[in-house]
């Protein structure tokens, strides 16, 4: 009854829902497209190799799900992967880590028709959910196809917890459904627990963002950009912003200046389509911008250059001295703070990091991270940083050694999952 009253609540905001996929498409015309993938039309060639069906949000998830995505392949070559993103940017990094080695669909929506019709079409052996999506009607008809299910990298924070507690009948019913859920926390597992997952089906593993390699290339491409700026100039990366944070960060440039003159902004927002509206802002506060798709707009008297590219995001890590993670100024939960960590950047971040609490947390025990609540705190840690090259290399090589310590998920996680896979068969 639960699962048929919001499935009823779900036919009823269809309509708002597509409102807000067109409005959406505004901004990001990526939204328009495949739009039947969406209620389950797919075009999709059955064969002899059965599918594993990985679902992932977005980028962040894309991102943490690449070392499981990779060993499925290299170990389940008789497997056919396919991964569903949500967000047109989780399909584009989709095709940027893993080209034409696995397929890409849009997540339908979870209405009945929609989800039987997808899964229908692809029947998949096993579906793989990557952190917490709860879906009652994609879990209930994976139940009734025969699909084995798996949640994994799972965490459920405060405010997520919370809200599931108020539904709390119908999230019973939809963790009962899953065979397995691995995750990040024994506080998530306890979480899960409480909320209605068999106990015996939940395992912890160590958070599978820890699982970042940062390709020699990278150094190198970081090294010739930097060359290419300024090899003089202090360089402060300021990525994944959003809206809101773009105007404390200016405020914070203007008092750095005034103690480091020649400092170099790079800014890289999280949604590169914002690049004319941020340009704008900037020019508001009296600075000189250039460009990244506009390699002629780079002078030595430049203060911001603004990346409004996808995927270089490493790079332009590589090439600073110190790194501020956005999503974090303002109440959004925050983005990965790893990845310049894993390249050996200070990683400076705000307050607001609930999804990722747990890292920041234990980076911060072990004075790998700055958290900061206000502009004037991040100025304070950008100059320090800047005029200190061993606090730099401490808190970077701290950083590493928290990611090496916490990169068995992938590994640990896999051998959870070869109970729900066939090995491949060889000729003897």
């Amino acid at each position: 009854m639960m699962r048929f009253l919001y499935s009823v609540l779900l036919y009823l905001l269809l309509p708002f829902i597509m409102i807000k996929l067109l409005t959406s498409s505004i901004t990001h015309t990526g939204y328009r497209k495949r739009l039947g993938e969406r209620f389950g039309h797919i075009d999709f060639q059955q064969s002899a190799r059965p599918v594993i069906w990985l679902h992932a949000v977005s980028v962040g998830e894309v991102q943490a799900a690449r070392p499981l995505a990779d060993r499925l392949l290299k170990q389940y070559p008789h497997y056919r992967l396919l991964i569903t993103t949500t967000t047109p940017t989780g399909a584009a990094t989709v095709r940027r880590l893993f080209g034409d080695a696995v397929e890409h669909f849009y997540l339908p929506y979870d209405l009945p028709h929609a989800v039987n019709k997808f899964i229908s079409s692809i029947k998949p052996a096993l579906l793989i959910i990557m952190e917490t999506e709860l879906w009652p009607n994609l879990l209930h008809y994976c139940k009734a196809h025969g699909t084995h299910t798996a949640l994994v990298n799972a965490r459920l924070s405060d405010r997520s917890y919370a809200g599931y507690k108020k539904c709390a009948a119908l999230v019973c019913q939809t963790l009962a459904k899953f065979d397995l859920l691995i995750a990040q926390t024994d506080k998530d597992a306890r979480r899960l627990i409480r909320l209605g997952a068999r106990p015996a089906a939940v395992h912890v593993s160590p958070n599978l963002k820890y699982n970042i390699t940062i390709a020699s290339s990278v150094y190198e491409q970081g090294e010739a950009m930097r060359r290419l700026l300024s090899p003089d100039r202090p360089v402060f990366m300021a990525a994944s912003t959003h809206e809101g944070e773009e105007q404390i960060l200016f405020e914070a440039y203007r008092e750095i200046r005034k103690n480091v003159p020649d400092c170099l902004l790079m800014l890289a927002p999280r949604h590169p389509d914002r690049a004319a509206a941020i340009r704008k802002i900037a020019l508001g506060y009296g600075l000189s911008v250039a460009l990244r798709s506009q390699p002629g707009d780079y002078h030595k008297d430049s203060q911001l250059f603004l990346i409004d590219s996808l995927g270089e995001l490493p790079v332009f890590y590589a090439c600073a001295d110190v790194a501020f993670v956005g999503g974090s100024l303002v109440p959004l939960g925050g983005h990965n703070v790893l990845e310049p960590a894993a390249i050996g950047l200070p990683v400076i971040t705000g307050r607001h990091v609930a999804n990722f609490q747990e890292i920041v947390d234990n980076l911060k025990q072990h004075e790998a991270i700055v958290v900061v609540a206000e502009a004037g705190e991040l100025v304070t840690a950008v100059l320090q940083f800047i005029a200190d090259a061993n606090k730099r290399h401490g808190y970077g090589e701290r950083a590493r050694e928290v990611i090496s310590a916490n990169q068995d998920g992938a590994r640990r996680i896999m051998e959870r999952l070869q109970a729900f896979l066939a090995p491949e068969k060889r000729c003897v």
